[in-house]
């Protein structure tokens, strides 16, 4: 029997796309019943973010140009997805962006716990469904305690920071493998499938790969 498929995804808590993507990537998995280890990676989609955050929507009408229908639209069809992929997005008007360096420093510690994907996951529903501000340590350490790992330990890697220089190497050793956007997965260190591609494509990707492993 091969090993199992090794899957690296480089990710931000604050990108949509990325649990979208990720939700359909597991569909795919399971429906094709294929061995895998999934390990995930930072990326930080607003490095300058300000501690205190943005409303989601004022951001991106400023990142990328778009309208409050385009923004409205895109979120409607983000929610769709969702929905059909056991995923509720409850954006409202407050909703807010944050900076997510300390975040990704908690998913370091997580990591060290073999709890790295379980943190993950309660990460995008605390943002996203729960509408919580993960640039605040306490709601962090909070989410790390849902997940039943140490709370106070969760707020000693915050205080400290002493995951940030590893956290900056491994985001700065992805930018250098030319990963400029998330989602960005890559399946056994070689071949690079970015965005959101759908259940269909995941699957064709992976019935693919099987066959080059074989």
């Amino acid at each position: 029997m091969s090993d199992p498929l090794k899957i690296d995804i480089i990710s931000d808590v604050m990108c949509p796309w990325c649990i979208i993507g990720y939700r359909q990537l597991a569909a795919a998995l399971e429906e094709t019943g294929t061995p895998h280890e999934i390990q995930w990676h930072p990326f930080e989609l607003n490095p300058q973010m300000p501690p205190e955050g943005q409303n989601t929507r004022e951001h991106i009408m400023e990142k990328y140009g778009s309208t409050a229908e385009q923004s409205e639209q895109s979120r409607r069809q983000m929610k769709e997805l969702g929905e059909s992929l056991g995923f509720d997005f409850a954006w409202d008007e407050n909703s807010r962006m944050h900076n997510t360096f300390n975040t990704h420093q908690l998913l370091h510690w997580a990591n060290t716990q073999g709890r790295m994907h379980d943190l993950k996951q309660a990460l995008f529903t605390a943002h996203f469904t729960e509408q919580r501000n993960l640039s605040d340590n306490a709601v962090l350490a909070d989410v790390a305690a849902g997940i039943g790992l140490d709370r106070a330990e969760a707020e000693a890697v915050l205080e400290d920071q002493r995951y940030a220089e590893e956290v900056r190497r491994e985001e700065q050793f992805w930018q250098q493998q030319g990963i400029t956007g998330v989602p960005a997965m890559v399946f056994d260190r070689k071949h690079l499938v970015t965005g959101a591609q759908g259940v269909d494509n995941y699957r064709s990707i992976l019935k693919q790969l099987a066959e080059m492993r074989a």
